[in-house]
């Protein structure tokens, strides 16, 4: 999805990703090896459970990533 974003709303998304990237490669890791080593059988049930508690905690990572660049108090709510 294109955003229309300012040069400063740009470069916080820079500064979120590279973090994201950062926090989120060993897991993206281990799931990719969780997956690789399961057959076809496997892939549906409790995997499916394992790999959104993964994807959760990528998606609260990414939240802390962007608060963490925010001055203390001075984040708002939804625009």
């Amino acid at each position: 999805m294109a955003r229309h974003l300012t040069p400063e709303q740009r470069a916080e998304a820079d500064r979120i990703e590279q973090r994201l990237l950062e926090l989120a490669r060993g897991d993206l890791r281990e799931l990719a090896e969780s997956l690789a080593a399961k057959p076809d059988g496997q892939l549906l049930g409790a995997t499916e459970y394992e790999v959104r508690d993964r994807v959760h905690r990528i998606g609260a990572r990414a939240i802390e990533a962007a608060l963490a660049g925010r001055e203390r108090g001075a984040t708002a709510g939804p625009a």
